[in-house]
């Protein structure tokens, strides 16, 4: 009987194997979204473990979730997604999230590989944001309110530089103003060329902003779409953040994935459909379709425009799975005899 063998990454050495390369995660979301939408994948859905009855007891107590998928494509690789999310965590001292990814091959169906995936996530949906903004702001956007200052901000700023380049003035908003005054200081050690600036007046900073990209746990709109200026793209990419008028002055409405949106059912868009206020025609596109060309990205520099995300675990497996190929090549991990 042949021999299998696991090979383990831990969080190191994905850094090392190009988890925390922007621009290559930029481009493996890019071409999930493309064979998502050809229909290269299996994406079983999201299995949610809560703690807790409500939105509420969630965003306290946190939950388990579990998304199993298999992208083809270069990829050719299933998997699953195991994410710890425990919003009381920082009170211990350890990260919020915490991400365990299985690799299995799609032929003999034996896992291949155990990573962390924590920096993954992190930076997928950083990239998420980025292909959104390259495909839906304005050319020359140069101002960015980011809402919420914790883990997602870094990765959603670095996307949004690459899909941006002309990004040099950042408001940053956060329930914890010592927490936005300190990313807006680490962001003008980074980037010098960019004027970051804590604030606590939102609506001053929504009015001047080209792109206004919220990561919080709000379970209250604390953006109002009367604020926003033409030519703004506003970024729901957490939970329920922005107003109905948001959604509702927008000339586009776009998704990353439209069913997993309604069946995650935490963003302004997916409650506007449960209340009848936002129906499935109204959706201008997912993603997928706009990078693929097979839908309009921005036409013009008037248009409002929403964009919300809730992610799928291909992504996750799709990073994974070019992190585990140079592992490979470059004869890096822990290899472990899985099967004698």
């Amino acid at each position: 009987m042949s021999k299998a063998n696991i090979v383990f990454l831990n969080n190191k050495a994905m850094a090392e194997l190009g988890a925390a390369d922007m621009s290559a995660v930029i481009n493996d979301v890019e071409r999930v979204y493309v064979l998502n939408n050809e229909g290269d994948v299996i994406a079983p859905g999201k299995c949610v473990m809560r703690w807790g009855k409500t939105v509420e007891d969630e965003n306290t107590l946190g939950r388990i979730n579990a998304m199993p998928g298999y992208i083809g494509g270069e990829y050719d690789m299933a998997g699953i997604k195991w994410i710890g999310s425990g919003p009381q965590n920082y009170k211990k001292g350890l990260p919020r999230a915490s991400v365990t990814i299985i690799l299995n091959d799609p032929d003999t169906k034996l896992p291949l590989c155990v990573a962390d995936g924590t920096e993954v996530s992190t930076m997928r949906t950083g990239a998420s944001g980025g292909v959104a903004i390259k495909y839906l702001a304005k050319s020359d956007a140069k101002i960015m309110t980011i809402c919420g200052a914790g883990a997602q901000a870094p990765t959603q700023l670095e996307a949004a530089l690459i899909g941006r380049p002309s990004i040099d003035t950042v408001y940053v908003y956060d329930i914890r103003p010592e927490n936005a005054e300190r990313f807006a200081k680490a962001t003008m050690e980074k980037y010098p060329h960019i004027k970051a600036t804590a604030v606590s007046d939102i609506e001053a900073a929504v009015r001047e902003s080209d792109i206004i990209d919220c990561v919080t746990l709000a379970s209250e709109p604390f953006i109002k779409g009367e604020w926003l200026k033409k030519g703004t793209l506003v970024m729901n990419m957490a939970d329920y953040e922005v107003d109905n008028e948001c959604v509702k002055r927008s000339s586009k409405v776009v998704v990353d994935y439209w069913e997993n949106v309604k069946h995650r059912m935490i963003s302004t868009v997916a409650l506007m459909w449960k209340d009848g206020l936002f129906k499935d025609e109204d959706l201008h596109a997912e993603l997928g379709e706009i990078v693929k060309g097979a839908k309009a990205p921005r036409e013009n520099d008037e248009e409002i425009i929403y964009f919300n995300a809730v992610g799928a675990g291909i992504m996750d497996i799709a990073v994974t799975a070019r992190c585990y190929k140079n592992a490979l090549k470059d004869g890096k991990g822990i290899t472990l005899p899985y099967w004698e």
